[in-house]
């Protein structure tokens, strides 16, 4: 498989004119942000069937492997063909969100069950699931807005 070096090149050599805008699930832009389609030498030595990696900076994006211009640079392989980039991308970002979530609620009380009567645990369940919801709202409700 190619290191995160041989595409880190490929996506600096990526044209301006071939970037297009990325977009939130509502379908607006998402500021700041772009993505583009790699294909081509840069694929050599990647598994069959995944054969279509993303080059996408976008601000404080995880995952990332290098910066560049001032942009977090992150890259993703998937074998799905016949949608836009934009809408790879974003399912990509979602997919990542809801791992995370499910981390978080593995994290508040949900890896075991620790009573023994199925009632108890139903409770148990209802007190992760409160604290898994404070948690994903907390840090919309605690930004100021702008």
């Amino acid at each position: 498989m190619p290191g995160t070096d041989a595409i880190h090149q490929a996506v600096l050599k990526i044209p301006p004119a071939a970037w297009t805008v990325a977009v939130e699930p509502g379908g607006e832009i998402r500021d700041g942000a772009w993505v583009a389609e790699l294909d081509g030498d840069v694929l050599k030595g990647w598994p069959q069937g995944a054969d279509r990696p993303q080059g996408t900076p976008t601000p404080g994006a995880q995952l990332r492997f290098t910066d560049a211009d001032g942009l977090r640079l992150t890259a993703f392989a998937t074998n799905t063909t016949g949608v836009p980039i934009a809408a790879l991308e974003l399912r990509h970002r979602q997919r990542a969100r809801a791992e995370d979530r499910i981390r978080t609620t593995r994290a508040t009380g949900l890896r075991n069950l620790p009573l023994h009567d199925t009632a108890q645990n139903r409770i148990w369940l209802e007190i992760v699931q409160i604290a898994h919801d404070l948690l994903a709202w907390m840090p919309m409700l605690a930004v100021a807005p702008a």
